[in-house]
């Protein structure tokens, strides 16, 4: 995401003074402060400010070797210097110097622009005594001495919301305004709110345990409900129904309930599955950020982790495997979800209730999507970030410019730099696979010869396509080096023709298991064998992801073989355990899937998985040193970071997604 560098020679001991300040480019004012910071810096007993100044400037530290090579200074400390007509101001070097890459804080007084700023370093005005303030890294660790100049960037000591910020924030100050109005109001339940609490498990990305359920089941059919609606509540304004809506008495209710919507907790399985997925992700995520940007050492967290499976639920493990359980969830509920509705249409596949089954997943999906946006512009312009937070600047910019394509859900289909709130790439890829669910429907209730080619043709194309793509631009399989290669994410990760796969077994699946009027499964022997080949194809998938961890330097067979099948023998692996869970040869796995512990934590998992980066990012960006990688340390990151999520996905499923949903109600 970093823009476009331009870089320029920085040789180390240059000591030449131009007395012309306007061939250096630089104002008369910064001149002048940045003499009088430097003066005063060299005399016996200097002020102050000076000191903090000098003290707050970045220096060399321990353990280069093991990637300590960023020197970021101390922030705070810049800016609490105040000299006799300016502030200090913090801003980053960024250097190459042979082949390490590195960034050194310095403070510089507030009277000097950025451009400026890089015209002291590049000329080297920045000394104490006859020392750079900014000395290169010694020959002993570095065979290169000869420092390169890519940018200097300042951070501002003040915040300058804009105008998309101001709106971003004052949406959701009306939001709160209201809540917090109606929960003084303390509005007690009536049979209009009893009636807009029927039916509220339908909402999510991943549809939570009533969701699926509710629409399997016709007793809970949204039709059904929206009639009975029409008779039994009494008429309201419009105001007050609005209001009513966003009451937490109304919308609190069956949030942590752990009771399953349909007798038999049918696909009960499917609310452990899909929380230990995300929490597979939000581990591996809360290891991502961390080793991407501000670890001092890197090299000795590359060498611990990335080669020992006992650190498969970091992102040194094949992480990217729950992303596809969650799509084979996505697939199965969406084929279930539409045969529903096919049934209780009379058994008629029509345009308008294609239409109706789109529409109600972009309702589902973009309320809380849209909240969490802009919730994130005007958060990244109203917080003084951190030395660390840099890196993510172009996530801001890229929502004022390509808010768009989050709307349309095509984000996925932009250059990775370009989407604005890089995670929910997701939603677009799943809104995308989601809308191909009924044309597989069609075609399945026309002909089942018809149904298993195209199906089948889909497999092996996005089987093919995955394995050609990897070979032709030598694609590594997911590490956390994997992002600085901007092919793998633009051309592979994101993208529908690669992902495809696992959806659609999800389809089949759900199809299979709304269909099937007997059990697949008649012996123990079969699903014995069932469950040897399932755990074996789940341990060599996850194997592979360590052998085949390094970039190819040159066109490869297993690499492009493994990012080819890995994903549909993923799902098919999952799938396996649904149907057996289903089928009652679950045994003791099907007893962990099916605890109710997972109920509310399902019910809150779509708000989870939009909301856990933004702390990440928050913790991340705030920091003013880097992190040290101890396995501790990263267990604690995780922990403070999953708890804080539920805390708030809980909020965000009761203020953003119910409320919504209760307004949809009450229009019918």
């Amino acid at each position: 995401m970093a823009p476009g560098w331009v870089s320029f020679l920085l040789f180390a001991g240059c000591n030449a003074v131009l007395e012309n300040t306007q061939a250096w480019t630089v104002s008369q004012r910064c001149m002048m402060d940045t003499n009088t910071f430097l003066l005063e810096m060299n005399q016996d007993k200097p002020k102050e400010y000076a000191v903090l100044m000098y003290d707050a400037f970045g220096k060399m530290g321990s353990n280069v070797e093991g990637g300590n090579t960023n020197q970021p200074g101390l922030l705070q400390q810049c800016r609490s210097a105040h000299g006799p007509t300016f502030s200090g101001q913090y801003c980053q070097v960024f250097l190459r110097q042979g082949q390490i890459q590195y960034f050194v804080g310095i403070c510089v007084p507030d009277s000097c622009e950025e451009e400026e700023v890089q015209t002291l370093v590049l000329y080297d005005r920045l000394q104490f005594g006859q020392m750079s303030l900014i000395p290169p890294l010694p020959p002993i660790l570095v065979n290169q001495s000869t420092q390169e100049l890519i940018m200097t960037h300042c951070l501002s000591n003040s915040i300058a919301p804009d105008a998309s910020d101001v709106t971003c924030l004052s949406v959701s100050e009306v939001l709160w305004a209201i809540i917090r109005w109606q929960r003084k109001r303390e509005v007690s339940p009536t049979v209009e709110s009893s009636c807009l609490n029927s039916g509220l498990n339908l909402y999510g990305t991943m549809k939570t345990n009533g969701s699926s359920r509710g629409e399997i089941n016709n007793s809970t059919s949204e039709e059904n409900n929206s009639a009975r609606h029409r008779s039994l509540c009494f008429p309201r304004s419009c105001v007050y129904r609005c209001l009513q809506a966003f009451s937490l008495q109304t919308t609190s209710q069956g949030v942590f309930s752990t009771s399953s919507s349909i007798p038999g907790g049918g696909y009960s399985s499917l609310n452990g599955i899909r929380v230990l997925s995300l929490f597979w992700i939000v581990c591996g995520h809360s290891a991502q950020f961390p080793v991407i940007n501000n670890l001092d050492n890197y090299k000795d967290w590359k060498k611990t982790a990335e080669s020992n499976p006992l650190y498969v639920f970091t992102i040194s493990g094949p992480v990217f495997l729950a992303v596809d359980t969650f799509l084979l969830l996505g697939g199965l509920l969406s084929a279930t979800s539409l045969l529903g509705s096919i049934r209780r249409a009379e058994d008629k596949l029509s345009a308008s209730l294609v239409t109706d089954y789109l529409f109600k997943r972009i309702k589902r999906v973009q309320p809380l999507h849209l909240f969490i946006m802009c919730l994130t512009i005007g958060l990244i312009s109203v917080v003084q970030w951190g030395p660390y937070w840099f890196p993510f600047i172009d996530t801001l910019m890229d929502c004022k410019t390509y808010w768009w394509a989050n709307l349309l859900l095509i984000s996925n289909l932009l250059p990775v730099h370009e989407i604005c709130v890089p995670w929910t790439w997701y939603l677009s890829l799943d809104f995308q696979c989601y809308a191909t669910t009924p044309l597989l429907v069609y075609f399945y209730r026309l002909s089942r010869g018809v149904f298993v080619a195209v199906a089948g043709s889909l497999l092996l194309m996005t089987t093919v396509a995955g394995t050609v793509i990897t070979a032709l631009l030598q694609l590594p399989v997911f590490q956390p080096s994997t992002l600085t290669s901007e092919n793998y994410v633009l051309y592979y990760y994101v993208k529908p023709y690669t992902r495809y796969g696992p959806f659609l077994i999800g389809i089949l699946t759900g199809i299979y298991l709304t269909t099937k009027k007997d059990q697949l499964l008649k012996q123990k022997w079969q699903a014995a064998l069932g469950w040897f080949c399932c755990l074996s194809l789940m341990a060599v998938l996850v194997g592979l992801a360590y052998i085949l961890r390094e970039t190819p330097a040159y066109p490869s067979v297993p690499h492009a073989l493994y990012q080819g099948l890995h994903r549909p023998l993923w799902a098919l692996a999952v799938a396996w355990i649904i149907l057996a869970c289903e089928e009652g040869y679950g045994g003791f796995i099907k007893s962990l899937l099916s605890l109710d512990l997972w109920v509310p934590l399902s019910n809150i998992s779509f708000a989870c998985y939009l909301t856990h980066p933004v702390f990440i990012i928050l913790y991340i960006g705030l920091q003013e040193t880097p992190i040290h990688y101890t396995d501790i340390n990263f267990m604690y990151l995780f922990l403070g970071h999953l708890v804080l999520t539920l805390v708030v996905s809980y909020v965000f499923t009761v203020l953003v997604v119910k409320p919504y949903l209760l307004l949809k109600w009450s229009s019918t």
